[in-house]
């Protein structure tokens, strides 16, 4: 099954939901507007699929090798990475004073969803490049920018991000990679990171880790923590790779999704890699990024970059098996459909559950792709927007979306690639079709930078009670207008919706009041239900976007714009209303009703 992009749901996204027009107002993106996304999203469609999107199987069947501390990618993948580099795409969304495109995040992430669709295993290189970007443009001092920004900006050199350590998982309190200062002004790192993403490889000519570690004498806890940009090979003068740095992958992981994708384990300073760096002994030589112990603050920007970015590789992955469904659905033949429309066996996509799959498979992408455009057209309105008071409205709008684009898109996956898998019936089952590989790739999306359970305290702690609830019932009020708009509008299809985006967005209040209420007194009651309120507050968000969807569409259909996708989008914002966004309610009562009975039961009766 070969990927097509969806262009033409991405650029109504573009421009009806995010306002692509509008933000081209902005001094940054003057030369940004819809003809500029059109031609973009045309170029990058065609890049992914034509050399990307050939070796997401290949990559499934021959994924990436350690040999001798060396990682070995998928053939093709260097060619393919090859490509991407030179065709620019890495810098899209960078500023140009370092070599980016300065495009916004708006177009960017549309682009990325198409990377992800065609090969999420080669995307997630890019993804780690982007986070290390944005760190060193946020926090690096001069000399580092110059070092390294125009190198990974253009896609020579790749990035990662460095956190997990065999004892510390998600707890970074108990980060033990130690770092001692030398009189020169650089550190020298000694430890070891797991779980890092390309971080050995071949397709580059150097990689820059970006290492949490903790200086001598420094703090207990988070608040000890240094961020460190540590290369693989030490940068010459002239600003080419030099020495080989103290750093080496031990192994990769054998993993059951994402094969091509190497996850290695990285020991620095044991003298294996260098023995000798600069004539100093062993130790992998690092640099210092912003002050002393405030490194979590920074690699926080990587980690939302991140988030967001795992936020669309769930769209992309959703959107790759329900591609796939579809296509396998008109050919397969089996059984008389049930209204006797067909004479004999008919293609399943006449029986009326295959179709409540696809719909199924069909709305909650788009849904979450709606979510994550507009998403991105408010972290560029925050970010360049003239105006001080619209800046800040946007950019708490966007870090409210950022745990539903991660949580709820990421979760949204796994339900999608299984049923495309169901779709497929007992093919689906065997590994040749594809189906599978969907389904076992999206799994690690819900779990790797921050699982849908962090994303969900995050919600609860830092986005819905720090502030009182404000921006959570800020969000219910613009909510709200669009109900006002969908009554006005008045087609039966408008009403069905109205009814149903009326009754999650109670239901959200309703959780919002609860968690403000007794997040102080209670804790544990509110935690307990802190998934099941991302999951709400997803639903609701992505629904509320189709709910916008279906008003222009009506619009446009009036004028007769593309008849077939009007009525298409239509159908698909009323089946999400009815059958996805009606199950807020239920969400709901199980958080405010149900959070005793989730510690009820004793500890040692599990």
């Amino acid at each position: 099954m070969t990927y097509r992009a969806p262009l033409k749901d991405m650029l109504f996204d573009i421009r009806h939901l995010a306002g692509i027009d509008e933000l081209a107002k902005l001094p940054a993106f003057e030369d940004a507007g819809f003809e500029t996304a059109q031609a973009v999203l045309e170029e990058c469609a065609k890049f992914n699929e034509e050399a990307v999107a050939p070796l997401n199987a290949t990559g499934d069947r021959e994924p990436s090798l350690w040999r001798d501390g060396q990682v070995h990618t998928t053939p093709g993948f260097k060619e393919a990475y090859r490509q991407y580099s030179e065709g620019g795409w890495q810098g899209l969304q960078h500023p140009t004073e370092v070599g980016g495109q300065g495009l916004p995040k708006t177009i960017g992430a549309a682009c990325g969803e198409m990377l992800n669709s065609a090969n999420l295993s080669f995307a997630l290189c890019p993804l780690l490049t982007d986070g290390a970007i944005e760190a060193l443009l946020t926090a690096g001092s001069d000399e580092l920018r110059s070092t390294y920004l125009p190198r990974l900006v253009s896609g020579e050199w790749t990035g990662t991000m460095n956190l997990t350590e065999p004892q510390a998982g998600s707890d970074l309190a108990l980060v033990r990679t130690r770092a001692e200062p030398q009189a020169d002004g650089t550190y020298r790192i000694f430890g070891t990171k797991i779980f890092i993403t390309y971080g050995e490889h071949d397709m580059a000519d150097n990689i820059v880790h970006l290492v949490l570690a903790r200086v001598t004498g420094a703090p207990e806890g988070v608040k000890g923590i240094s961020l460190f940009v540590v290369p693989k090979f030490l940068v010459n003068a002239d600003g080419t790779p030099g020495a080989r740095n103290d750093v080496h992958c031990v192994s990769i992981e054998h993993k059951m999704g994402i094969k091509a994708s190497p996850t290695a384990v990285l020991q620095y300073g044991d003298g294996t890699a260098a023995k000798d760096v600069n004539g100093t002994g062993p130790g992998a030589v690092g640099f210092l990024v912003g002050q002393e112990n405030r490194g979590l603050e920074y690699m926080f920007i990587m980690m939302n970059a991140a988030r967001y970015a795992v936020g669309v590789q769930g769209i992309a992955v959703a959107e790759r098996s329900y591609q796939q469904a579809v296509a396998y659905a008109r050919e397969r033949v089996q059984s008389r459909p049930v209204d006797g429309s067909v004479p004999g066996s008919a293609p399943i996509i006449h029986h009326p559950d295959v179709r409540r799959m696809l719909m199924t498979m069909r709305a909650y992408t788009e849904g979450c792709r709606a979510m994550a455009t507009v998403a991105a057209a408010a972290y560029d309105a925050a970010h360049h927007h003239p105006d001080a008071e619209a800046r800040q409205q946007n950019q708490a709008f966007y870090e409210f979306m950022v745990p539903l684009v991660k949580g709820f898109s990421t979760e949204m996956s796994l339900e999608v690639t299984s049923l495309g898998v169901q779709v497929h019936g007992g093919m689906g089952f065997i590994e040749e079709t594809g189906a599978a590989q969907h389904y076992r790739d999206a799994k690690i999306l819900t779990i790797y930078e921050g699982t849908t359970a962090i994303q969900a305290n995050d919600l609860v702690g830092r986005k819905t009670a720090r502030d009182g609830g404000r921006t959570a019932r800020a969000i219910s009020a613009q909510i709200e207008q669009t109900e006002g708009a969908l009554a006005a509008q008045g087609s039966p299809e408008a009403r069905a919706v109205a009814d149903r985006l009326f009754a999650a967005r109670k239901a959200f209040l309703d959780v919002v009041d609860f968690v403000v209420a007794r997040g102080k007194e209670s804790p544990n009651a509110v935690f307990a239900g802190s998934v099941p309120y991302l999951m709400l507050a997803g639903n609701l968000v992505a629904g509320w976007q189709l709910a916008r969807s279906l008003l222009v569409a009506q619009d446009l259909l009036r004028s007769g714009q593309d008849e077939a996708f009007m009525r298409a989008k239509i159908a698909t914002a009323r089946f999400y209303a009815e059958h996805i966004l009606a199950k807020a309610p239920g969400l709901r009562d199980s958080i405010v009703e149900g959070a005793d009975s989730v510690t009820a039961l004793a500890l040692d009766a599990f």
